[in-house]
């Protein structure tokens, strides 16, 4: 009877685990290709979305931190919308059209560098 016991209190806490629900916030830093503060505030403004409650990018570092409800968005999401945005990130790289049409003094894949900051 005891090792019935045992082993009804492993499945359960089995099934506990299995089925629970992800935490309602996440943090997350990652890699993002960016010059300067015009990029920091596209790069903020594209994570400005439902479901992300903070994000903070530093040029100097090139990170991007982000604090997000992963019941409502996965990580790869957040890449993407910085890809969109016409920033490459660690994950996905921009399309070449959202590219272009950053400021050229954002054009971080030429190795420029802002004066403007």
């Amino acid at each position: 009877m005891k090792k019935i016991t045992i082993l009804l209190a492993v499945l359960l806490a089995t099934i506990d685990i299995a089925y629970a629900k992800p935490p309602k916030k996440v943090t997350v830093s990652f890699t993002v290709q960016g010059t300067c503060n015009m990029c920091k505030e596209r790069i903020e403004n594209a994570l400005d979305k439902p479901g992300i409650s903070k994000a903070k990018y530093n040029p100097s570092s090139e990170t991007v931190t982000v604090t997000y409800n992963p019941r409502k968005l996965e990580e790869i999401q957040l890449h993407n919308l910085v890809a969109i945005a016409g920033h490459d990130t660690d994950k996905v790289k921009a399309g070449d059209q959202a590219y272009e049409n950053l400021p050229d003094c954002c054009k971080y894949r030429e190795g420029v560098k802002c004066d403007h900051d």
